[in-house]
């Protein structure tokens, strides 16, 4: 079991990660989108994603410096292990609060607008609730755990073994002993990545950089009277109609 879950899962949805974003590239272009509801509502919208997204940045700064950056290498650099414990801890409760305020407002705006919730798909609904979740979990494990409880050392042991994960040796036997919300939090992060190519996540991976060297738009101004404006669809139709109905008459005579 303990190989299923510290091995297995983890290979297969870093596989599902990869080749799903490949698929969803070959197959769903047009869907490669945020799917933006802004014209919908946007006052919510205004305050709710910038905290998310600000929040979210600094959520996983704080992850990927802590998992996999070593000890050795911050002791290297002159950083000791309580200024680093410190600063990981408020700042993760910072950055965490940020972002529960974020998901707050952006589900509660797709709860109470009508319009909102009903260009909600299924699949925006999963996204959240796997937010949620992972929220959830992650504020437990630092608030209720590192911040006043007695703490956890995870960059000894939870660390380790995801570093392990991408060297092609995981040690299952560093996550065994682990706190069972530091478990939980692990799991859902790797369905998470599983889950993430087909969810409107896959915008994060379409910065629009394009737009540095892109030519200019050129608008030049019309000089001389507006042209007339054209016949309209239907004028046309009324046209072609009493065409087709003359021809008939002219057959029938």
């Amino acid at each position: 079991m303990n190989t299923l879950i510290w091995v297995v899962l983890p290979y297969a949805c870093l596989i599902v990660f990869v080749a799903g974003h490949v698929w969803r590239w070959r197959h769903d272009q047009f869907g490669w989108t945020t799917h933006t509801s802004q014209l919908l509502e946007s006052r919510l919208l205004r305050l709710g994603s910038p905290l998310f997204h600000l929040g979210a940045f600094g959520v996983i700064g704080g992850h990927a410096m802590g998992l996999l950056v070593p000890a050795p290498v911050t002791e290297a650099l002159g950083v000791p292990e309580h200024v680093y414990h410190a600063v990981a801890v408020w700042g993760g409760a910072l950055t965490g609060t940020v972002l529960v305020a974020g998901l707050v407002l952006l589900i509660a705006r797709r709860l109470v607008s009508g319009r909102i919730r009903r260009v909600t798909t299924r699949m925006d609904k999963v996204l959240y609730a796997f937010l949620a979740a992972m929220v959830v979990l992650g504020m437990t494990a630092t608030v209720a755990t590192n911040l006043l409880g007695d703490g956890y050392d995870y960059r000894e042991t939870i660390a380790v073994w995801f570093r392990g994960i991408f060297w092609f040796q995981p040690h299952t036997e560093l996550m065994t002993g682990a706190p069972l919300v530091y478990q939980l939090h692990a799991v859902g992060g790797f369905l998470f990545l599983a889950l993430w190519p087909f969810t409107r996540l896959v915008h994060v991976w379409s910065a629009p950089l394009a737009y540095l060297w892109r030519p200019y738009v050129v608008y030049r101004a019309r000089r001389g009277p507006a042209p007339a404006p054209g016949p309209t669809p239907d004028a046309v139709r009324s046209s072609s109609s009493g065409k087709a109905e003359q021809t008939l008459h002219v057959r029938h005579g």
